[in-house]
């Protein structure tokens, strides 16, 4: 990582947090991000290039196999990672591991209260819609052959909303499967290591016109386009997700998105990968 590009502090020696500094270009670091200059004014008064603060602290419970709290700025979700023996019927006998995901949040990590989902009987659409793509997303982290027939499910819970909760689930998510996976490996589990490669996600969008990076709550309520990014750290994407919410959107306008998301996931996958360097 070159000098400059961060600012580095430890709390304690579990946490990472990491803050970009404004004007980088984007993940290929040749090719700077298109369109208007970076001079959006945004909410937090943030660049429109930089993310919200990112910290990752890991062993945050002491049941799980793996278990991480990850904060995008006042975003703040705990992530855990089970480890079970067996697999869904579909994959029984096949030798392959599986992973799935659950995701919820406390009642009241909004503004307002809201009932627990378990009150109202059912899950909503958006629950499965986020918790399919957690998932989705985790399980092309691995190689669910060398997984063996065991089942790790990722438990996401928000304790506090501020934008980007499901990016954020993401992202921690895969700190705690890695966690898992070396307690799996520890008690002799895995003949070979599963893990290929990480996984990191962010939101983008269109606010007041401009491209804009890591949307908090207030940009997201009032963007006119919003888009959610997977990618892994070889640079391949697993989701796209956007939506003009006010009207359509130029490719050009879709080309700046995707340039500022592969940024922001470089900057997530280099603090995916510090948080896990042996302390």
């Amino acid at each position: 990582m070159r000098a400059g590009l961060y600012r580095i502090c430890r709390a304690g020696a579990k946490a990472v947090a990491c803050r970009a500094i404004a004007g980088r270009q984007c993940a290929s670091d040749k090719t700077p991000i298109r369109g208007e200059p970076v001079t959006a004014t945004r909410p937090s008064g943030r660049a429109a290039d930089v993310m919200r603060e990112v910290r990752i602290t890991r062993h945050f419970t002491k049941h799980a196999e793996g278990s991480v709290l990850v904060e995008f700025g006042e975003t703040k979700v705990v992530c855990t990672a089970s480890v079970e023996t067996g697999v869904p019927r579909f994959l029984k006998g096949s030798g392959k591991g599986w992973v799935t995901a659950e995701y919820g949040m406390l009642p009241r990590s909004t503004g307002s209260r809201m009932d627990r989902e378990a009150v109202r009987g059912q899950q909503g659409g958006r629950t499965q819609e986020i918790q399919r793509l957690i998932g989705r997303s985790l399980r092309a982290a691995l190689d669910l052959r060398k997984l063996g027939e065991h089942t790790i499910k990722i438990d996401c819970d928000v304790i506090q909303a501020d934008g980007g909760t499901r990016t954020a689930s993401i992202t921690g998510a895969c700190v705690a499967l890695v966690d898992a996976l070396r307690e799996m490996q520890r008690k002799s589990l895995l003949k070979d290591d599963p893990f290929l490669k990480f996984i990191a996600s962010v939101s983008v969008g269109i606010y007041k016109g401009q491209a804009v990076l890591d949307l908090d709550y207030a940009e997201d309520a009032n963007a006119e386009t919003d888009m959610n990014v997977v990618m892994t750290s070889s640079g391949g994407f697993i989701e796209v997700q956007g939506t003009g919410e006010t009207g359509d959107f130029r490719r050009e306008q879709l080309d700046d998105m995707i340039a500022l998301a592969e940024k922001g996931i470089t900057e997530l996958i280099e603090i995916q990968q510090r948080v896990l360097l042996p302390l």
